[in-house]
């Protein structure tokens, strides 16, 4: 490869990379990865009915894949 080829990779690169870092610290500035409600919707949402569907749920799938493994058989 000649110089000016990896030159200019290297330019490319490095301003790819800068422009990936304004990004990011755009987002942050700005608040783009903020989530001011994760803690209030977990809290709100976690109680002892959700705990009973989310085992329900685990249990029924659970029984359905155990049941299918019962009905394949290969040949």
């Amino acid at each position: 490869m000649s110089g000016d080829v990896v030159i200019l990779m290297l330019g490319v690169s490095t301003f790819l990379g800068a422009l990936g870092l304004i990004g990011l610290l755009w987002g942050v500035k700005t608040g783009q990865f903020d989530d001011h409600s994760k803690f209030i919707d977990g809290a709100r949402y976690d109680n002892e009915e959700d705990l009973r569907d989310a085992k329900m749920m685990e249990e029924k799938r659970k029984e359905h894949e155990a049941k299918r493994k019962k009905e394949y058989r290969p040949e």
